[in-house]
């Protein structure tokens, strides 16, 4: 399959991968409404075309928490991505150092984060969830910040799992799950050769690290079910922001309200999510309340989104409805299952030139200067 545009790398993941790790990244919550209207909002967003403007030299680059990036994009935190590719969260924070982006590990990924710091040439950001186990909680902040991270990304849209029935249909859970994952592993040799072989071991390495004993592909959705807690609230979370002496960003934000209350809390930054329309099916698509948020909070903290962004002009959007940068996760994941490190450099080439493209034809010479005047009415 010829790779042409940032959109092409799902279906050449979809050939690739079994079903359950197809349907695992690529579906949603419930009737997967928001889901959809995640991609549709965004892709709906016109733009404000300018000519004769004088656009040919272009500054891409951002300041985050006072260290600069080449793009204004980072790799999302996505549970499990070293399934996707052999030690795939190694690929990924390869690629992401080459091409000068954070990459944000996820609690849940395969690779422990002594194994991805070591391969990174600038210190990872790390994403922790609301959990029940505080003592697995700081053990992991402590590890991190010794690796050398310094953000940390706490997501809080997660006290329950979303009901995810795709995952049920695909095999990723459900009746004879690991039987019907053992077939499809044995129908698509080239990934079972690649990661089910050598890509192992196929735990969550980070809570293997604190339990000392190993935490499989089995036990992750009872895993994940038993640990969430439902009953946190932003009192209960004080202790996070003593602890954590590096910046925090509070990832799950939807409303201009919880956008003031992170920032009265004292975190740094948010990124307005639906958890990628995996949680609550009906919630509104990230693109729709980005502007009230950033009206909200802009200037205060920094802005992050994402949900639907799966080309370069979605970026442009993202950035025009008053974000500071955007989150990638299913299209990297995508190019990264493909290709691994080197489909990751090349989604991000691809949405490169998009952006460059963008920021031409709407008269624009740097990222600082996209912003609301450049939607069209």
């Amino acid at each position: 399959m010829i790779i042409s545009s940032a959109t092409d790398f799902r279906q050449a993941a979809r050939r690739r991968l079994p079903p359950f790790l197809f349907h695992y990244l690529d579906g949603g919550a419930g009737a997967e409404q928001t889901l959809r209207s995640n991609v549709d909002d965004l892709q709906a967003i016109r733009l404000r075309q300018r000519v004769l403007r004088g656009s040919e030299q272009l500054d891409l680059g951002v300041q985050w928490f006072g260290e600069g990036y080449s793009l204004p994009i980072a790799l999302a935190p996505v549970g499990l991505t070293g399934m996707y590719a052999r030690r795939g969260e190694v690929q990924a924070v390869r690629a992401a150092c080459h091409r000068n982006i954070p990459f944000i590990q996820s609690t849940v990924s395969v690779c422990p984060l002594a194994e991805v710091a070591a391969q990174a040439a600038h210190p990872i950001w790390f994403q922790l969830y609301v959990l029940k186990d505080r003592g697995f909680m700081r053990d992991v902040m402590r590890r991190a910040w010794e690796l050398g991270s310094r953000t940390l990304v706490f997501t809080v849209d997660m006290p329950v799992p979303g009901a995810r029935y795709r995952d049920a249909h695909s095999g990723m859970s459900g009746p004879n799950a690991p039987l019907r994952r053992m077939l499809q592993a044995a129908l698509h040799p080239r990934w079972a050769w690649d990661v089910g072989l050598f890509g192992r071991p196929h735990d969550l390495g980070n809570i293997t690290a604190y339990r000392g004993s190993a935490t499989g592909l089995a036990d992750y959705i009872g895993w994940l079910g038993a640990n969430f807690d439902p009953g946190i609230a932003w009192p209960d979370l004080q202790w996070i922001r003593d602890e954590w002496q590096g910046k925090l960003v509070i990832k799950g934000i939807l409303d201009p309200e919880d956008a003031r209350d992170a920032l009265a809390f004292g975190a740094d930054g948010i990124v307005v999510s639906n958890h990628g329309g995996r949680q609550l099916d009906g919630a509104p698509s990230s693109a729709s309340v980005l502007p009230a948020i950033a009206a909200a909070v802009q200037g205060q903290m920094t802005i992050f989104a994402d949900g639907g962004v799966r080309t370069g002009t979605d970026v442009f959007r993202m950035l025009a409805l008053g974000a500071d940068g955007v989150l990638l996760g299913r299209a990297f994941v995508y190019a990264l299952a493909t290709q691994g490190q080197a489909g990751v450099e090349r989604l991000l080439q691809i949405m490169e030139k998009d952006l460059r493209t963008n920021m031409v034809l709407t008269g624009v010479r740097s990222v600082s200067e996209i912003g609301p005047h450049l939607l069209a009415a």
